[in-house]
């Protein structure tokens, strides 16, 4: 009894180590005895099955007989024309994978079946009782060794599949493991996963131990295990940062509407609420920006402007260009908007390389040009003096209708 509970806790501690259910774990070894009980002392196309009870410690096999009637199977005639004709229809084919070739270790006619178990039905297993053998042998204990290893790796494999392939879309921490060419490998609790180069952000700096929340990108099922890809760049990751630093935003009374970022450097968000008394930006940014700088300092210090989205393209637009005052948005064809701004805050409109301006137009979907008061009132005056100039050119001309007549006099 005292191996049987050594035994139990060993199948409680793989099942845990590997996050693999117990269930699991010994249907493995179950298969695993069932293929040394076959090698040492069964026959070839035999199925075999084990069943291991925990709590007596008792091992019974079985071997698995299809119960079929003589209509599934082929005959010695069918059997002789399959091997001459080489080319079949589809349909042909189709009619002939309903039978099967019997192999009285696989199959049993049903009549032969229901002497043993009168219940049985076609199609169904029968189930014979086999001697149960306790001395397998070296060969059958390194066979059942390896198939153990084998499963329990697969199962493995699957259950780690299976755990990050729901938590797609979602924000892990991970702490870097080690740095190989353009790759980190981050130890993300059962496995490593990938941060590739294009995914990285520039100017943020890696080393390995370093603790860091990342962006389950996708997840991919290889033959050598699941690989899974990660991102710091990717702009979802600002979103889902905030749904853990912001309350309103997880249950979901403040809405993150769209977000544009270049990463390493600015990224702009549009929140909105519909719920009375709860103000978007203020629930984002919290009490003295505490929400927002623990945000802020997740992603090493990336500049982060939070706007408030409107149903209005013009209200939205304005607001996309903070933290710039915007004086007036003019909607034009095409799918653009000139935006007018005060002298003194057209730089800050455009922002360092045209980068305000740029992410407001990817937060919008607008195609945003932006002039100040002084250039609006040149352009002005500009079209005012052409008007005058034409207007003047047409009065000095005379009439040609009037010169034509008195020629023909």
């Amino acid at each position: 009894m005292e191996d049987l509970k050594t035994f139990s806790s060993a199948i409680a501690q793989i099942a845990e180590e590997k996050g693999i259910p117990q269930e699991k774990v010994l249907e493995t070894i179950e298969q695993a005895i069932a293929a040394a009980y076959k090698k040492e002392y069964g026959k070839r196309g035999q199925i075999i099955r084990a069943e291991l009870d925990l709590n007596s410690g008792e091992v019974k096999f079985w071997q698995i007989q299809e119960a079929v009637d003589e209509s599934m199977i082929y005959s010695e005639e069918e059997l002789l024309a399959l091997k001459e004709k080489r080319t079949q229809e589809e349909g042909e084919e189709k009619e002939e994978e309903k039978k099967i070739r019997f192999n009285p270790e696989k199959h049993i006619l049903i009549k032969e079946a229901r002497k043993i178990n009168k219940k049985i039905q076609v199609g169904e297993e029968l189930k014979i009782p086999l001697k149960t053998e306790k001395d397998y042998g070296r060969i059958a204990a390194q066979t059942a060794k390896q198939v153990i290893m084998q499963r329990l790796k697969e199962a493995e494999r699957e259950s780690i599949f299976g755990e990050y392939k729901r938590k797609e879309g979602e924000i892990i921490s991970g702490i870097l493991q080690r740095i190989e060419g353009r790759n980190i490998y981050f130890n993300i609790g059962k496995t490593l996963a990938i941060l590739p180069r294009e995914e990285q952000v520039p100017g943020e700096f890696y080393r390995p131990g370093q603790r860091l929340k990342l962006y389950v990108l996708k997840v991919e099922e290889t033959p050598k295990g699941p690989r899974i890809f990660l991102s710091r760049a990717y702009p979802k990751l600002i979103s889902k940062l905030f749904e853990l630093e912001v309350p309103e935003i997880s249950s979901g009374q403040v809405q993150i509407k769209a977000i544009a970022r270049e990463a390493g450097s600015r990224t702009k968000i549009a929140v909105f609420s519909d719920v009375e008394g709860i103000d978007p930006i203020g629930a984002a940014v919290g009490q003295r920006g505490t929400r927002v700088m623990a945000v802020i300092n997740e992603l090493g210090g990336e500049k982060i402007d939070i706007i408030e989205w409107s149903e209005d393209p013009e209200k939205f637009i304005a607001n996309a260009l903070s933290p710039a005052k915007v004086l007036e948005v003019k909607i034009l064809p095409k799918n653009k908007a000139l935006c007018i701004v005060p002298e003194e805050q057209l730089s800050l409109a455009i922002g360092k390389d045209g980068q305000n301006v740029r992410l407001a137009a990817k937060l919008t979907g607008w195609k945003i040009d932006v002039r100040s008061t002084e250039a609006k009132g040149e352009e002005e005056e500009i079209k005012e003096e052409e008007v005058g100039k034409k207007e003047k050119t047409k009065k000095k001309q005379p009439p040609a209708k009037k010169s034509k007549t008195k020629q023909k006099k």
